[in-house]
């Protein structure tokens, strides 16, 4: 009852502020219109005409100093997780301690360091459960075990502290 409730409060409380944001007394105007607005934006985007505005906006970002380590960062994190160059495609375990005892569920994200000096190698990002951060370590590749399943069921898995979601061992 609990998660319901307060799924169901955390919506109307965004949806209200939202409301109040344009000044129209009308339930629901204020999400309708930041919905079709962030679609038209969206649309417009991907548009020919847009498309050079776009990348020179970006280009611009990046030179300045430090905004273009902030926007590089969060671009990087958002095309990890969504589009066609997505990083979280490859699901492992990772072993934490010599007997195979303990393992920590990840996603490989670079598959070869041998340009680091480090062959064999693979760098493995460990997300914390509830939170949104994480850890990248540089493990032995033949240490790993791959998991099967869709990575978005296996990120809820490790994110939840593996209360939901389905892994499975290859």
């Amino acid at each position: 009852m609990v998660p319901t409730a307060l799924t169901i409060f955390i919506l109307v409380q965004v949806i209200s502020w939202i409301d109040n944001l344009i000044p129209i007394n009308i339930p629901g105007v204020g999400l309708i219109t930041v919905l079709l607005t962030v679609t038209l934006i969206g649309f417009l985007a991907n548009t020919i005409i847009a498309r050079p505005i776009i990348r020179f906006l970006e280009e611009v970002l990046q030179k300045i100093p430090l905004v273009g380590f902030i926007y590089s960062s969060i671009n990087d994190l958002a095309t990890a997780f969504v589009g066609e160059k997505q990083k979280f495609d490859r699901p492992v375990l990772v072993p934490f301690d010599e007997n195979g005892l303990l393992y920590k569920p990840g996603f490989i994200t670079q598959s070869d360091l041998e340009k680091i000096g480090l062959p064999g190698m693979v760098t493995v990002y460990l997300p914390h459960s509830y939170n949104f951060s994480g850890n990248t370590f540089i493990v032995n590749s033949e240490k790993l075990i791959a998991l099967k399943g869709k990575n978005t069921d296996i990120m809820k898995y490790i994110v939840s502290g593996g209360v939901s979601g389905k892994i499975k061992l290859k």
